[in-house]
């Protein structure tokens, strides 16, 4: 008996004791500069799989149904991922860019049009815009979120405007309300690239539900992952029809293998059976994994946004979860002892902390003049439109913000609390240690 009290209160001393030495190890020397690190445990691996994806995928090879023609997974997760998000069609297709293209023709977009988008994200959403041969339009971000600034959209809308693409960067969810009274009042379609947004939600909808379109990746970063895939949600019949011939050579919802006549022009952007075969085994852990990003990205905040200097992104009242794809906040040097932040970058990855510094400014990307410099672009739009474009997109906001900017990925939010304790206690290290740090630099 005595010895087993001794052995719990060795324990109890122990517990006791490891906040003194979280705090002792703050006190050492960045790792950068000679210290032990302060993580030396890997964060969670990416993808997540098992013998349910093994399964899945053994299935579908014995079965010899490999596309959806004459198979079933592809309508089994057309159908998971509608319900999942309450929508009343799913469309899959084999990327997110895709799902982008199928919807912006699905609604019409084309050659001589303008499509508003938002200068902080991934180059897939201007892209299908400049397929289509139609003008790019930036809207500014909110850099304390990280997402288009509303309060700038009505400003930019012409009436050549055929679309809006908010962004709901990150997992985080765009101001959704504004953005669709604005969308609604000047009578101009919503597609909402929600490829990094799987289960956000605004005001407890899914995000990809509210507009009149809402497109996911599934590339092997994403939060459900089957190396690449994508899909289009709608609430609407007609769009979902075509949409639906536009992914398959322009061949209607009864026509697939079955005959060679046509509803309209299109592509080949079907998914395969494997690929649908392993996003419903991904689905079958999703909840845990959204779960566990949403109580550590909570938390991360409450330890975060109390290091001077560090400001995490913040959400918008409506949005009721974010999906945290990636955890984003500004750095100020200023509270660093003037520390560059590739400096702080990878002084945090000698702690044993991934993080990296996320996009540059999209709207100010070589290609883009070079692309509305083209003479098919020059066909298509006025000389004075084209000329005044790069001041019409100017993003002060976002330039700034992609200079502050930095990024942790969803997997390292898919571990235990005490992984978003090692966080806080690495970005507190470098700061305390920041003049040290830029002496040695300039050595």
């Amino acid at each position: 008996m005595i010895d087993a009290m001794m052995t719990r209160l060795s324990r109890r001393s122990l517990l006791a004791a490891a906040p003194l030495a979280a705090s002792a190890r703050l006190d050492d020397k960045p790792a950068l500069l000679g210290g032990t690190p302060v993580r030396r445990q890997p964060f969670p691996s990416w993808p997540v799989f098992d013998a349910r994806e093994e399964q899945a995928l053994l299935e579908t090879l014995r079965s010899g149904r490999w596309y959806r023609g004459n198979g079933d997974h592809v309508r089994q997760f057309e159908q998971a991922w509608a319900q999942a998000n309450g929508a009343r069609h799913c469309l899959a297709t084999c990327n997110g860019t895709s799902a982008l293209f199928v919807a912006l023709n699905a609604l019409d977009v084309q050659p001589g049009d303008e499509v508003i988008i938002p200068p902080y994200t991934f180059i897939a959403t201007v892209n299908v815009v400049l397929r289509q041969f139609a003008l790019p339009v930036f809207v500014d971000t909110d850099p304390e979120t990280f997402q288009m600034d509303a309060s700038k959209l009505e400003a930019a809308i012409s009436p050549a405007t055929r679309a809006i693409i908010p962004v709901h960067l990150g997992g985080n969810v765009c101001d959704m309300d504004r953005i669709l009274d604005i969308a609604r009042r000047r009578n101009i379609p919503v597609i909402e690239d929600a490829c990094q947004a799987h289960l956000a939600e605004w005001k407890t909808r899914k995000a990809g539900t509210l507009g009149a379109a809402g497109c996911f990746s599934f590339q092997a970063s994403k939060n459900l992952n089957s190396g690449e895939g994508g899909a289009v949600l709608a609430n609407d019949g007609a769009f979902y029809e075509r949409a639906y011939a536009f992914h398959n050579n322009g061949s209607g919802l009864k026509a697939i293998g079955t005959n060679f006549t046509y509803a309209s022009t299109g592509h080949n952007l079907r998914l395969t059976e494997f690929q649908a075969a392993l996003l419903l085994a991904q689905m079958t852990r999703l909840g845990q994994q959204v779960g566990a990003r949403s109580a550590n990205g909570e938390y991360l905040t409450s330890l975060l946004e109390k290091i001077p200097g560090i400001r995490p992104a913040k959400q918008y009242p409506g949005c009721t979860r974010n999906a945290y794809h990636l955890y984003m906040f500004r750095y100020h040097p200023e509270e660093f002892s003037g520390l560059p932040r590739d400096l702080f970058l990878k002084a945090l990855r000698a702690e044993g902390i991934p993080a990296a510094g996320g996009y540059s400014p999209l709207n100010t990307q070589p290609f883009l003049k070079n692309t509305l410099n083209s003479r098919g672009y020059r066909r298509l739009f006025p000389e004075k439109t084209l000329r005044e474009w790069p001041e019409r997109t100017a993003c002060p906001a976002n330039d700034r913000l992609c200079s502050e900017a930095v990024w942790l990925t969803q997997n390292m939010l898919l571990g235990p609390r005490e992984d978003m304790d090692s966080i806080a206690a690495a970005i507190e290290r470098i700061r305390r240690h920041a003049a040290a740090l830029l002496k040695a630099a300039a050595a």
